[in-house]
C-alpha cells in the first residue's frame, strides 16, 4: 500500500503539470519545481531513515510516514499558488522519504541475501499498479474535474494503508543504535539541497545564474566537509567503510548517473505531448501506459536475465540501450504514427525496469547486518537525489534550448524538447564508464 500510494502520486502529478501551471499563473517549464521539491525533500530526510527505523522500530516509522504523506497531500490540494504548492510538496516528500527505504529495509531483513532480488521484484509489483493507473487517472481528473483531485485521492489510500500496516505489519522493537550524527546530517542535507537548487537555477542569467554558481560551491564544500567529518568520528551517518564494498561503490555511482536521464522522462514526455503536440491531459496520460506495461513485463524477467548474463554485462548493454531510448524521443513529431510512439514508450519502460532492478540489487547484495540498513538508506538517498538532479537538469536544459529556438513558436518549443532528449540520453550513456568497473564475474546471484 505504501509503494502504491507513492508511485501513484509520482505519476499522477506529471500529467497534470500544464493544467496546474495555467491555474497557478506559471509557465509549464517552471513546474519542474513541484517535482524537484518533492524528490529533494525525500533525499534530505532519507539519510536519517535507517537510524530512525533502528531507533524507533520499522513499523512505527512506517506508520508515521503514511500519516505525513497523507497530510502533505491535503496541503497540496489546498494550495492557492505555486509557492505554497512547492512547500506542501516538501511536507509530502518528507513522508515519502520514509515510505520506500523503511519498507525495503523490512524486506531486506526478512529474506536471505540470495533471495533478495526475487523478493523485491514481487514486492515492487503492487507499486507498479500506481504508475499503471496514475497517468490516465490524473489526465481524467484534470480534464473532467480539477488538478486538486490528484492530491485528494491520496487521502483514502493513505487511510487504508495506515489501517493495513497497523493490522498486518509485524512490530519490531527498537535496537541499540549509536547517537545520531546531527552535524554530519546537516552537512549532507545542505550539500544535496544546494547542488540541486543550483542545477535548477543554472538556466537563468544575471543574478540567478550567479546565485546558482554560489549555491553550487556551497553544496560541494558541504559534501566535502561531510566526508572529512565522517573520517574522524566513530559513528558517522554513513561510515566511509561502507565504500570498501566494491558492488556498493559502483552501484551507487551508477544509480546516480544513469538515473539522471531516465528520471526526467516522466516529467518531459507528458509535457511535450501536451505543450508541443496538442494532446489533451487524458490522452497524454494514456500514452504513458505502455511505459508501465513494458516495465511490468520485464520486471518478472529481471532475475533470469541477471542470473544468465551477470550484473556487469547486463548493466553495460542495458545502459547503452537506455541512453538510446531516451535520445530516440527526439524523433517526436505531430506526424509520428501512434503505434510507433506506443512501441517506443513500451521499449523504454522495459529497458528502464531492467536497469533499476539490476542496479538496486547489485548495490545491496553484498551488505549484511548494520551495513544493510545504512547502505539501503544511502541507496534511497542517491535515487531521490538523482530524480531531483535529473528533473532540474532537464528543466534547465529545456529553458536554455527554448531561449535558443524561441519560446513562443510551437515548432521552436518542439525543437527545444528534442535537443533536451538528446542531451539527457548522452548524460545516461556516461554511466557505462562506471559499470565497467564491476568485475568480469560480477556474481550471477
Amino acid at each position: 500500500m505504501g509503494f502504491f500510494m507513492q508511485t501513484l502520486d509520482a505519476t499522477i502529478v506529471n500529467t497534470a503539470l500544464p493544467a496546474m501551471a495555467q491555474d497557478l499563473d506559471a509557465h509549464a517549464v517552471e513546474m519542474d519545481s513541484v517535482i524537484v521539491a518533492y524528490s529533494l525533500a525525500m533525499a534530505v530526510l532519507i539519510p536519517a531513515s535507517g537510524w530512525l527505523a533502528d531507533r524507533f522500530g520499522i513499523r512505527r516509522i512506517f506508520l508515521c510516514a503514511i500519516a505525513l504523506f497523507a497530510t502533505g497531500s491535503v496541503l497540496c490540494a489546498l494550495s492557492p499558488n505555486l509557492q505554497l504548492l512547492v512547500a506542501a510538496r516538501v511536507v509530502q516528500g518528507l513522508g515519502g522519504a520514509l515510505l520506500l527505504p523503511v519498507g525495503r529495509l523490512a524486506v531486506l531483513r526478512a529474506y536471505p541475501r540470495e533471495e533478495f532480488i526475487r523478493a523485491m521484484s514481487v514486492v515492487a509489483i503492487p507499486g507498479l499498479v500506481g504508475p499503471l493507473i496514475g497517468p490516465t487517472l490524473g489526465g481524467w481528473m484534470v480534464e473532467f474535474a480539477s488538478w486538486h483531485w490528484i492530491f485528494w485521492v491520496n487521502v483514502p489510500v493513505g487511510v487504508l494503508g495506515f489501517a493495513a500496516a497497523r493490522r498486518f505489519m509485524q512490530a519490531s522493537g527498537a535496537q541499540a543504535v549509536a547517537p545520531f550524527d546531527a552535524r554530519g546530517y546537516a552537512l549532507l542535507a545542505m550539500g544535496m539541497a544546494c547542488v540541486s537548487l543550483a542545477l535548477e537555477s543554472m538556466a537563468g542569467g544575471g543574478v540567478r545564474g550567479a546565485s546558482a554558481l554560489v549555491l553550487l560551491m556551497f553544496g560541494l564544500a558541504a559534501l566535502a566537509a561531510y566526508w572529512l567529518h565522517a573520517l574522524r568520528i566513530p559513528s558517522p551517518l554513513f561510515a566511509p567503510g561502507l565504500f570498501s564494498v566494491d558492488s556498493l561503490r559502483v552501484g551507487l555511482l551508477g544509480n546516480l548517473f544513469s538515473r539522471l536521464g531516465s528520471s526526467a522522462m516522466p516529467f518531459m514526455i507528458p509535457l511535450v505531448l501536451q505543450v508541443s503536440l496538442g494532446y489533451e491531459p487524458m490522452q497524454a496520460g494514456m500514452m504513458m501506459l505502455p511505459t508501465v506495461l513494458g516495465s511490468m513485463a520485464v520486471k518478472t524477467m529481471a532475475v533470469r536475465v541477471v542470473q544468465r548474463f551477470g550484473y556487469r554485462r547486463v548493466l553495460l548493454v542495458n545502459t547503452c540501450a537506455l541512453a538510446l531510448c531516451i535520445a530516440s524521443f527526439a524523433t517526436l513529431s505531430a506526424g509520428l504514427p501512434v503505434w510507433l510512439l506506443v512501441a517506443q514508450l513500451g521499449l523504454f519502460g522495459g529497458v528502464n525496469s531492467l536497469q533499476f532492478s539490476a542496479m538496486n540489487t547489485v548495490t545491496l547484495k553484498d551488505l549484511e547486518g548494520v551495513q544493510a540498513s545504512s547502505g539501503n538508506s544511502l541507496l534511497s538517498m542517491v535515487q531521490m537525489l538523482a530524480i531531483s538532479l535529473g528533473v532540474a537538469a532537464a528543466g534547465a536544459l529545456l529553458a536554455g534550448m527554448q531561449a535558443q529556438f524561441g519560446h513562443e513558436a510551437t515548432r521552436g518549443t518542439l525543437w527545444a524538447f528534442r535537443a533536451t532528449f538528446v542531451c539527457m540520453g548522452a548524460i545516461t550513456l556516461a554511466a557505462t564508464a562506471l559499470f565497467m568497473q564491476l568485475p568480469q564475474g560480477a556474481a550471477r546471484r
